[in-house]
């Protein structure tokens, strides 16, 4: 009895909600990921998610240096204090990104090489890896709230067809934002 109860609650639009959140994040979080593949440009957004241990805490590196673009294959990052220059260059090379910083005592500049054509293919290789990966995130958030959908016992078969027609419209939406995603970077990196 307790069970039919809990299955009544549940709310087909609040379930599509958070399919569409789960998805949203996961469009977000690959978002995120591409910014930091280096594709042979200079961009300051090589540079978010790094820390730098300074003033006794751990701080975003916007917060301790001015992050600006100095060419299209160099970007210079200005600390606000110069005491902090040590910690921003052990920061940017533990960030795993294959960064190498160089300073002149007041600022820190970082050379973008170029790619080869065989570095472009892998990186390619790696950013479709990575879109494959979220969109089989995305369809395992699909299933399991079709399958949620397709357990509701208080909603007529027509009204679970429409549901089930509109989380297969969200889902395409989705894998359309993380292809448009990848093919934009794809483009970034081949040229």
């Amino acid at each position: 009895m307790k069970e039919q109860k809990q299955e009544t609650q549940i709310d087909p639009q609040a379930l599509l909600k958070e399919m569409k959140n789960e998805m949203s994040q996961a469009v977000e979080k690959l978002s995120e990921e591409l910014k930091k593949i280096k594709t042979g440009r200079a961009h300051p957004s090589l540079l978010d998610g790094i820390r730098v241990f300074a003033y006794d805490s751990e701080l975003p590196l916007n917060q301790v240096a001015l992050i600006t673009l100095e060419s299209s294959t160099s970007l210079l990052i200005q600390p606000y204090d110069s005491s902090t220059i040590p910690a921003i260059e052990k920061a940017i090379l533990q960030s795993g990104r294959d960064l190498v910083p160089s300073n002149d005592g007041k600022n820190i500049r970082i050379k973008i090489p170029p790619l080869t054509q065989e570095t472009r293919e892998k990186i390619i290789k790696m950013v479709r890896k990575k879109s494959e990966d979220f969109k089989v995130s995305i369809r395992n958030t699909r299933d399991k709230v079709r399958s949620k959908i397709r357990e509701m016992k208080n909603i007529s078969e027509d009204r679970k067809r429409k549901i089930l027609e509109d989380i297969e419209k969200e889902t395409n939406e989705f894998i359309s934002k993380i292809d448009k995603l990848t093919e934009s970077k794809e483009k970034e990196i081949s040229s």
